[in-house]
């Protein structure tokens, strides 16, 4: 079995960094005995143990600190050499300070370990640091994710990380870093004129640098110096449309519309759409004005003389339609791959359906959610979204204006359910 941990677990939350530094090199800590580590350095090292002989090269210690973090925590014992014999450190001192600093600035988020000194009677000292992943997942500076495997750590490739942030159910997706994505790939007079939009704050310093003006003023990147990670929200909101479909398949969305009530009925027409949401929002409300009618008032009833043969447009009101296409555009759910964002249009409805982790959803938060009370997915992308600067100019007012205002228009009230990781939201039409 692995030798997971070696001492007691603390709990620790830094009030600022003068404390931080101070707990982590607090001589009080309980310390680790020289007989449990001897017992562990005698195993070699293992998917919970790794030892370094010396502190060489800080990035690659960040990386074996994240790589341990992110598969279930674990131990890096510096004084080791790789024949299991006990070196020691020259400056012990030093090493726990940059151990600190490593923790604290070169990986996100910062990793509170337990760091000891551990002396020997032949004057050797060896340091330990003990990290725990509690906060997963966890990332260098320069954006790059780690796991360890036995005694090796590797790099975890896109289609991995979104594997795995399958399993840990985060509400980070928006922010995973794309790294083959470049400055290239970003629809600059969609990005540009977002940004002229605020005359007043945009001081004109980043203009017309792409990778600054993401990394600094939108927070939609990462990366030291030259290096540039845009984000999968960077992507989504301003990416030029080919890229997007490239970089991000999962982003597609299917139209339909059918001719009759259900999903039984026969399929009329059907689309798949790609782009940035930008494009994506136009494209949607294009297909559904071709096949509804929206209004902003109710429009006064017809007579009608005989039958007509030919079914008639549905009517449904605009703010409601254009929230709930925007509503499905800001708070999918992305990290699950295998659910597509669907719309079919019906002869007396439509219905909207968003992949949507069910666990941990639902019941609650389903109901909640009626009341404007929301969890919000991608808290980034909702924010530049749904700003009229970005150029959709949608309504505000969520799920709970959808279903009165449609109520009100169509004297019938709309459905939401969830199932299957799914999140279905269907508005009926006059």
């Amino acid at each position: 079995m692995p030798r997971r941990k070696f001492r007691h677990n603390q709990k620790f939350e830094a009030s600022n960094e003068l404390s931080f530094q101070e707990y982590l090199l607090n001589q009080n800590a309980p310390q680790t005995t020289r007989t449990e580590l001897l017992r562990l350095i005698r195993g070699g090292e293992d998917t919970f143990l790794e030892l370094k002989v010396k502190l060489s090269n800080s990035e690659k210690i960040a990386q074996g600190i994240v790589a341990l973090a992110n598969t279930a925590g674990g131990t890096i014992v510096f004084g080791v050499s790789d024949q299991l014999r006990i070196e020691g450190v020259a400056n012990p001192e030093e090493v726990q300070a940059e151990l600190v600093r490593i923790c604290r600035e070169d990986i996100v988020p910062p990793v509170v370990p337990i760091i000891d000194c551990i002396a020997f009677d032949s004057g050797r000292r060896l340091v330990t640091l003990d990290v725990e992943g509690k906060k997963r997942p966890y990332r260098t500076r320069e954006g790059r994710f780690y796991l360890r495997i036995g005694e090796e750590k590797r790099e975890v490739t896109r289609e991995e990380i979104s594997d795995w942030l399958d399993e840990i159910r985060p509400l980070g997706f928006e922010n995973i870093p794309l790294m083959t994505a470049t400055e290239n790939d970003f629809d600059d007079a969609l990005l540009w004129s977002f940004a002229d939009a605020f005359k007043d704050d945009f001081l004109g310093r980043n203009l017309y640098q792409t990778a600054d003006f993401l990394k600094k003023d939108l927070l939609l990147a990462i990366g030291t110096g030259d290096d540039f990670f845009p984000t999968v929200a960077a992507v989504l909101l301003f990416g030029k449309d080919e890229r997007v479909a490239k970089l991000i398949p999962r982003a597609k969305i299917s139209v339909a519309r059918y001719s009759g009530t259900n999903g039984n009925a026969q399929l009329v027409e059907q689309q798949e759409l790609n782009g940035n949401l930008h494009t994506l929002y136009e494209a949607i409300m294009q297909f559904i004005n071709r096949y509804c009618d929206l209004h902003k008032f109710k429009p006064k009833a017809r007579k009608q003389n005989g039958e007509n043969p030919v079914q008639a447009r549905g009517n449904y009101h605009l703010y409601s339609v254009t929230e709930a296409v925007s509503n499905i555009l800001m708070h999918r759910d992305l990290a699950l791959r295998e659910i597509q964002t669907r719309i079919s249009i019906y002869d007396n409805s439509i219905e909207f359906v968003n992949p949507r982790r069910t666990n941990g959803f639902v019941p609650p938060a389903s109901r909640a959610i009626r009341y404007g009370i929301t969890q919000r997915i991608n808290p980034q992308i909702a924010s530049i979204f749904s700003r009229r600067e970005y150029g959709t100019n949608v309504p505000r007012g969520g799920l709970p204006m959808v279903m009165r205002v449609s109520k009100d228009f169509s004297n019938k009230n709309s459905e939401i359910y969830t199932a299957g990781d799914e999140f279905k939201l269907k508005i009926y039409g006059l």
